[in-house]
């Protein structure tokens, strides 16, 4: 069982790594009674996630057959955790992280047993974010202060940490160098708001061993950023240490 959490949105064409290692993972639960069972969670700033279930189901059964378990998450509606009960493996898809963050917060603990159990988790950018233990869920200040651009905040504006799926102990940003959010990461540590960050590049994964792991695989083509707190900072602020990691 490998947790995979991916710096953006799915894209097949640009970065299909991830899902031919998300598909193999997924291959080895044998169901004698059919394919496996995938559940797939969706939501749509619009208000159609049916449209956006392609993205995420197309290409994994390109790779092997499953049954996809639509999840698709409404404006305001809580997911039921029990729609997770007896999946094979759980894929949450991308896009306005605090609503992924609202729908599931009351599913945490049936994703996490499943996780437990063997099932593979897929997250991409909101699903990528939601995962640690302690969530960074959006915002661009910290104590008034703008550590990315306001077009990242999510619509929140403090950075804002919440108890997340629990399968990752360090935090997560995504569209790192991309977008700039590496500096938010990076000002979540500094701030102390978390102890540890990891702010992933578009086309880059991490992919984790276990759940609650501190280690990590990097893959893709760009880098990860591994963020930590340093003793001994200036007064009145912590030192960080930034670790940049590429595939191996």
């Amino acid at each position: 069982m490998s947790i995979f959490l991916v710096g953006a949105g799915p894209d097949y064409v640009a970065f299909p790594e991830v899902f031919d290692r998300f598909a193999e993972e997924v291959s080895r639960h044998v169901r004698p009674e059919g394919p496996v069972r995938v559940a797939v969670v969706v939501h749509d700033r619009g208000g159609n996630p049916a449209a956006r279930l392609p993205e995420y189901a197309e290409p994994l059964n390109a790779r092997n057959s499953c049954d996809v378990v639509p999840v698709l998450l409404g404006r305001e509606e809580a997911v039921n955790p029990a729609v997770f009960d007896g999946v094979d493996a759980v894929v949450v898809g991308g896009g306005l992280t605090p609503a992924y963050w609202e729908a599931l917060k009351g599913a945490a603990a049936a994703i996490l047993r499943r996780v437990a159990d063997g099932a593979p988790y897929l997250g991409f950018s909101a699903g990528a974010m939601i995962t640690p233990e302690s969530a960074l869920i959006g915002g661009y200040r910290v104590d008034g202060r703008e550590v990315c651009g306001e077009e990242c905040s999510e619509g929140l504006d403090d950075v804002a940490i919440r108890d997340g799926l629990g399968l990752a102990p360090f935090a997560v940003d995504v569209h790192a160098a991309q977008t700039g959010t590496l500096s938010r990461a990076v000002g979540a540590v500094a701030a102390g708001l978390a102890a540890r960050a990891v702010a992933i590049d578009e086309n880059t994964a991490i992919v984790l061993p276990a759940a609650g792991s501190a280690d990590f695989q990097v893959i893709g083509t760009g880098n990860c950023w591994d963020i930590r707190t340093l003793p001994g900072g200036p007064e009145g602020s912590s030192a960080v240490t930034v670790t940049v990691l590429g595939a191996t």
